[in-house]
């Protein structure tokens, strides 16, 4: 189980896991990637103002 993330280790994984989702990464992957729930990368994506795509939308890049 991964540990509790406070302070800057905080900041280093908001712009890590913005940075993926914004270039086109599902939360679910990132999630998986990164041993964590899906709940907590919603959560830090919500808590840094990410703006979320609809469920199911397909991406384009």
């Amino acid at each position: 189980m991964p540990k509790r993330v406070t302070g800057s280790d905080r900041d280093k994984i908001t712009a890590e896991y913005k940075s993926r989702y914004e270039a086109g990464e599902s939360i679910r992957k990132i999630a998986e990637a990164s041993s964590r729930s899906y709940g907590f990368v919603h959560g830090i994506l919500t808590e840094s103002g990410t703006s979320l795509r609809r469920r199911g939308t397909e991406q384009r890049n």
